[in-house]
């Protein structure tokens, strides 16, 4: 986990995927989050970034509950983290008070 008293780099990426899930009222799958993203994101890269997002501490998951009877790999369903939110904010707050964009990797 990274150390809380530096702000992280937020490559757009990862902004993006908080974006959706402060945007939502609820957790979220993977796929969800690519569907909302209108095609910036995709399959093959939306699992690897929550997984980093998540060591982070930006985000934070937990698996589905799953029927007894049902077998196969849980779903997992994620949430931005207060860390992530705080992080999301300084960001937009920067961008406010220099009337700019900020750089994101």
């Amino acid at each position: 986990m990274e150390n809380k008293n530096v702000l992280p780099p937020l490559p757009a990426t990862e902004r993006l995927i908080l974006e959706l899930l402060v945007g939502c009222s609820r957790e979220q799958y993977g796929l969800e989050l690519i569907e909302a993203s209108g095609g910036r994101l995709k399959r093959g890269s939306i699992y690897v970034t929550l997984q980093r997002m998540s060591k982070k501490g930006l985000v934070e998951s937990r698996e589905e509950p799953r029927p007894a009877p049902e077998i196969g790999i849980a779903r997992r369903l994620y949430t931005a983290s207060g860390y992530g939110l705080r992080v999301l904010r300084a960001y937009a707050t920067a961008e406010s008070a220099f009337n700019m964009e900020v750089s994101t990797c």
